[in-house]
């Protein structure tokens, strides 16, 4: 089976912050092209200035993003989660895929997503999986779909195992980003009196809803909502969780503690390891202490808490 290659075309002001973005989705097999500093940057590394003449053709306002997808992945879901994160942070960008020789590859990754166990007490299944045995856990069943958040990433598994030591009958719970739906639901499962999950992604919304269907919930148990996190969402939760990329949260921890009850916790995700300076920062800034730190291959999860 073909690897996919997905091309990100961006503004060449933007391509640090797409290319971060980017490694959400393959930390590795990622490569930028960029020309805005062509003639400074050939003579910073090979000392030459005699440069092709096609190279000093392009275009130095655009720049792209490359990043590969093995045919166990679904490029599909990440194609919807790198177009979902570049609108929230206002970036504009155009995705292309090359052609696959298998005509099947947005089906073909179902093959590999099996059930898989997360935390110590859910077991996540694809709803196309009959064969598995829950071993006692509590079963969440997931179609992704074209919305990120399947549980396999490291990023929804730091914060599924996160989420399952913070739920009690009485807990509200704010998913913000919510993607596929995947931890609000976890959270109704594990027992939390209601979810409710707020995505400026249509599709995502719509995704969510119908696994919360599938698995059971429907407003006013798990409501989703379209949009922004403060044009939209109103009230005070006990957990407010963000599974999106540093800078969002970055920016969203500044109005987050509105929506936070008295000793209520923040937990933030797919926070990659190089940017957790920038992150701890804009905690300090607005307020808030952590708690707790949680790390699985270059990915961090934080539990923080408003400053007393």
């Amino acid at each position: 089976m073909d690897w996919t290659e997905v091309k990100i075309n961006v503004n060449a002001a933007d391509v640090e912050l797409a290319g971060d973005i980017a490694q959400m989705v393959v930390p590795y097999g990622i490569y930028i092209e960029d020309y805005s500093d062509l003639e400074e940057a050939a003579w910073e590394i090979a000392h030459i200035d005699l440069i092709d003449e096609n190279l000093l053709k392009k275009d130095r306002t655009k720049a792209a993003v490359h990043i590969y997808i093995s045919p166990e992945e679904n490029p599909s879901e990440a194609v919807a989660f790198l177009s979902e994160r570049y609108n929230a942070a206002g970036i504009r960008h155009e995705i292309d895929l090359s052609v696959c020789r298998n005509q099947d590859w947005e089906n073909n990754w179902k093959e590999y997503f099996k059930p898989m166990e997360v935390g110590e007490k859910l077991l996540i299944r694809p709803v196309w999986d009959d064969n598995y045995d829950a071993n006692g856990r509590t079963v969440l069943d997931i179609e992704p779909g074209l919305a990120f958040g399947s549980g396999g990433h490291d990023t929804t598994r730091l914060c599924l195992e996160t989420l399952e030591k913070h739920i009690a009958p009485d807990t509200e719970l704010l998913d913000i980003g919510c993607g596929s739906g995947i931890l609000g639901i976890a959270g109704l499962l594990l027992g939390a009196k209601n979810a409710t999950g707020v995505d400026i992604d249509e599709l995502a919304v719509k995704t969510a809803i119908e696994n919360g269907r599938m698995n059971g919930f429907s407003e006013p148990k798990f409501t989703v909502l379209q949009g922004n996190l403060t044009d939209k969402v109103h009230g005070k939760y006990d957990v407010v969780v963000a599974n999106i990329v540093a800078d969002i949260i970055v920016m969203f921890t500044e109005n987050v503690g509105q929506f936070l009850k008295e000793d209520g916790l923040y937990i933030t995700s797919g926070i990659i390891d190089t940017r957790e300076q920038d992150v701890l920062d804009a905690f300090e800034k607005y307020g808030f202490e952590v708690v707790g730190r949680h790390e699985s291959c270059g990915w961090l999860c934080f539990e923080t808490r408003l400053k007393k």
